[in-house]
């Protein structure tokens, strides 16, 4: 059985483009892969912990917290890591906010990137430990920050998302792009058009 996670970052609810583009692409997969069991994480509605300096050593300990807060929030962490690890496909709405992610979303993503569950620091450098996981990434932009833009140095988002996910070892990973939807009704239209081929394209694996 295929396990698919969908996750939605956007803070703007029912008038998120992301979030109904991710839709979108789930259903699609939904129909190209037979049996497909999706488990969806907003972190937007329920933001993941803090990564604070307790959480981040008692993550490191393995030990239960004496803390009953703290305690919560490293099951929550766990639960969020295990998810992840547990999906076969991640599905991410990853709108851009002030040139990088959503707050929550890179939340998120401090519970991903753990030592000896998904990467080790080698001799030669971060090894990654994911392998197998095919990434895709719904990215809405206001602007145009594609490499061919004036604007290509400003992108801290999908930089991020390649560079982080790379480094976990996720070699499979793909871009689902709607750009410029802040320039007018016919840019916003045209790449709306362009994101929903990008997605009647994608290959079921």
């Amino acid at each position: 059985m295929t396990r698919l996670l969908h996750v939605d970052s956007s803070i703007l609810g029912e008038k998120s483009l992301s979030r109904s583009l991710t839709a979108e692409l789930v259903d699609k997969l939904r129909g190209d892969i037979p049996g497909l069991e999706i488990a969806y994480r907003d972190v937007a509605a329920v933001a993941p912990p803090t990564l604070s300096s307790a959480l981040f050593f008692a993550r490191a300990s393995g030990a239960e917290p004496e803390d009953a807060t703290l305690r919560a929030d490293l099951s929550a962490a766990r639960e969020l890591l295990e998810e992840f690890l547990a999906a076969d496909i991640v599905v991410i709405g990853a709108p851009m906010y002030n040139f990088s992610i959503p707050t929550q979303l890179r939340g998120w993503i401090d519970h991903l990137v753990v030592p000896g569950k998904t990467f080790a620091y080698t001799q030669s450098g971060i090894q990654g430990l994911v392998a197998g996981k095919r990434v895709i990434v719904v990215s809405t932009r206001g602007s145009l920050y594609g490499a061919d833009s004036a604007r290509s140095e400003q992108d801290h988002q999908e930089a991020y998302l390649r560079t982080t996910f790379g480094n976990l070892g996720v070699t499979d990973f793909a871009f689902i792009r709607a750009e410029g939807v802040a320039l007018g009704e016919t840019q916003k239209k045209e790449a709306l058009a362009a994101a929903r081929r990008d997605i009647a394209a994608l290959a079921a694996a």
